[in-house]
C-alpha cells in the first residue's frame, strides 16, 4: 500500500477488520464463551477428563481469538491517535513509531483474514498428523524425524497442545513413522495444506564420501473424529496386534506388551499407539486414529464422486509440495504457491506461518474455481 496516506491505510484496515468481525460473528463467539465458562465451572466436568480438556481448550481458543480481534481494533484506534499526535507536534520519532505500528497492523490483519478462509466442513477440528519416511534410506528416516520436530515446534510457538501417539524408530537413525495430534481448534484447517511429500536436498551426514543426498517424507493430515461422526467399523475387518513399544535403537520403553497396532483389512490402513502404559488405552486411541483416517478417506471419495458429476477433476495435495534445499544453496520453496524462504534453519525450527497462510489462500482459490 505504498504511496497511500497512512490515514487512508488505517481506514482500509478498519474496513477489512469489520468484514472479519462479521464473518467471525463476535456476538456468537461471546455467547459461546459464556456457555463454556459455565460448563468449566461445573464441578462434575472433570469426571470425564477428555471432555473437560476439550471444553477448556475450546474456551481458551475462543477467548484468545476474541481478545485478538478486540486488541486489533484498539490498536487501529491508537495508531490513528499516534499519527494525529505526530502531526500536531511535528515529531519525527512519533511518526516513525506510528509507521512501525502501521506495518505491524497490516501483517496482523492479513493473518487474521486467513482464519476467515477456513470454512470447510472439518476445518474447525483438531488435527492428526502422520509422517512416513519414503525414498532415501537412512537420510529419509532422519528427514522424517526433522519434520516431526518442525511441526511440534510450530505448534509450541503457537501455544498448541500436542500428543505423540506412536513413533516407529529406524535402526540406524531417525524414524520410520510417527503419528501425533495437534489439539487446537482449526488445527486441521490450518495444517491440511501440508499434506503431501516433502523433499530434502543436502550433504548426507550418513555418507562417508560427503555426497549430496535427496530424500523424501510423506505427511498425512486428517481431522479428529467427534461423537457426531458416523464411521462404521466391523470388528471382523480388523487385525489387532499387541507388542512391546520401543525407543531409539530398539530400547524398550515399556516392559509389557501394551502397544497396539490395528490393521483395517478392507482399506489396508494401519494405525498404532504406544504412548500409554495400558493396552486398553492404546487400543482406544488407535481406534480413534483409525476412525479419523477412514472418515477422511470417505470424505475424499465423496469429493471425487461430486467432481465426476460436475465433469471436473479433483485437486490432489498428495504429491510433492515443498523443497528444502540445504546444498549447494539454501532455500525452502513451496511448489504450489511459490513462497520461498532463504533461511531453512528457521523453517525447520517451526517458522512455517508464511507457507501455511499462502497455502490456505491457494486452496481456497482452487476450491472456488473447481
Amino acid at each position: 500500500m505504498a504511496g497511500i496516506e497512512p490515514e487512508e491505510q488505517l481506514k482500509e484496515l478498519g474496513a477489512t477488520l469489520s468484514s472479519i468481525e462479521q464473518v467471525l460473528d463476535l456476538d456468537a463467539m461471546r455467547r459461546d464463551i459464556a456457555e463454556l465458562r459455565e460448563q468449566s465451572a461445573d464441578p462434575d466436568l472433570w469426571s470425564d477428563q477428555e471432555h473437560a480438556q476439550s471444553v477448556t481448550r475450546r474456551l481458551s481458543h475462543l477467548e484468545s481469538e476474541l481478545g485478538r480481534v478486540e486488541s486489533l481494533r484498539q490498536r487501529l484506534d491508537d495508531a490513528a491517535t499516534l499519527y494525529e499526535l505526530a502531526g500536531e507536534m511535528d515529531d519525527a520519532d512519533t511518526r516513525a513509531e506510528a509507521d512501525e505500528e502501521l506495518a505491524a497492523l497490516h501483517k496482523a490483519v492479513q493473518q487474521l483474514e486467513v482464519r476467515t478462509l477456513m470454512s470447510g466442513e472439518y476445518d474447525s477440528r483438531e488435527a492428526l498428523v502422520t509422517i512416513n519416511a519414503q525414498a532415501g534410506g537412512v537420510d529419509a528416516a532422519d528427514w522424517a524425524e526433522q519434520l516431526q520436530r518442525m511441526y511440534l515446534r510450530w505448534a509450541e510457538r503457537h501455544g498448541y497442545s500436542t500428543e505423540v501417539y506412536e513413533t516407529s524408530y529406524a535402526e540406524e537413525a531417525g524414524i520410520k513413522s510417527t503419528t501425533f495430534a495437534v489439539k487446537a481448534p482449526y488445527a486441521y484447517g490450518t495444517l491440511r495444506g501440508e499434506h503431501g511429500t516433502h523433499r530434502l536436498v543436502r550433504i548426507s551426514p550418513f555418507d562417508n564420501q560427503g555426497r549430496r543426498q535427496t530424500s523424501f517424507a510423506g505427511l498425512d493430515v486428517v481431522p479428529v473424529v467427534e461423537q457426531s461422526d458416523h464411521v462404521d467399523i466391523d470388528e471382523n475387518d480388523l487385525r489387532i496386534d499387541v507388542y512391546r513399544s520401543s525407543g531409539p535403537g530398539g530400547q524398550g520403553v515399556n516392559t509389557t506388551d501394551s502397544a497396539v497396532r490395528i490393521t483395517h483389512l478392507p482399506s489396508g490402513i494401519v494405525v498404532s499407539c504406544q504412548n500409554e502404559r495400558s493396552q486398553l488405552q492404546n487400543k482406544a486411541t488407535a481406534m480413534n486414529v483409525l476412525q479419523a483416517k477412514l472418515l477422511e478417506r470417505q470424505r475424499q471419495e465423496e469429493a471425487e464422486k461430486m467432481a465426476e458429476l460436475r465433469g471436473s477433476s479433483t485437486t490432489s495435495w498428495g504429491t510433492q509440495i515443498r523443497n528444502y534445499v540445504l546444498h549447494p544453496y539454501q532455500i525452502v520453496k513451496d511448489l504450489r504457491t511459490g513462497v520461498e524462504a532463504g533461511n531453512p534453519t528457521a523453517v525447520l525450527d517451526g517458522d512455517l506461518d508464511e507457507f501455511i497462510e499462502a497455502e490456505i489462500r491457494w486452496m481456497r482459490q482452487q476450491e472456488a474455481t473447481a
